[in-house]
């Protein structure tokens, strides 16, 4: 029983983590390297991630600045960029590439408000499913033997998790809304 509990909960942590990184992902206004995770430049024949091939800084709030560590590359990772459809124009100057986040206007921060909202949906439903999945280990184990008291005490304990997983995803999502929200 304790072994199914804490399987559940190390799942809903690592989707928890999932969803939280996903979130992290959508720019508020502010430049951070996150926004450039997940892109990936063709090196030597290669799909690299591009924090692997340039070091990427942030200059200022607005500003994502990336320099390659091989001047050849600086082709290839604007292209990557532009194919990766992060919304922003790679600016190539022959040594850097910055990339300039535009103010966000309000209908677009609604924008990533529904995107966040949409995130934080996919973390429930990926967390219903873990709790699911738990529950029917015990009602697994209470037909090979497990009393009917002990399977309800830990579909309880499964639903005490879940309910403290969910609100974490709820917080999550209204942090960033109110970053986002934040002019």
């Amino acid at each position: 029983m304790e072994q199914i509990i804490s399987d559940t909960s190390a799942h809903m942590q690592k989707a928890l983590d999932h969803m939280e990184s996903e979130i992290s992902k959508i720019r508020a206004g502010k430049a951070t390297p996150q926004v450039v995770d997940g892109i990936y430049v063709e090196y030597y024949g290669n799909p690299t991630q591009l924090t692997q091939v340039a070091n990427v800084t942030i200059p200022d709030a607005r500003t994502i600045s990336i320099q390659p560590w091989e001047k050849n590359m600086l082709g290839p990772i604007e292209k990557a960029i532009i194919a990766s459809n992060i919304g922003l124009n790679p600016q190539n100057d022959g040594t850097y590439i910055r990339l300039y986040l535009p103010p966000l206007t309000e209908e677009r921060r609604k924008e990533l408000v529904k995107k966040v909202n949409v995130e934080g949906e996919n973390g429930k439903i990926a967390i219903r499913n873990i709790r699911r999945d738990g529950i029917e280990q015990i009602k697994k184990m209470q037909k090979d033997g497990l009393s009917e008291d002990e399977a309800k005490d830990g579909e309880g304990r499964v639903q005490g998790i879940t309910d403290k997983f969910i609100a974490k995803v709820d917080q999550l999502c209204k942090d960033k809304e109110k970053d986002i929200m934040t002019v």
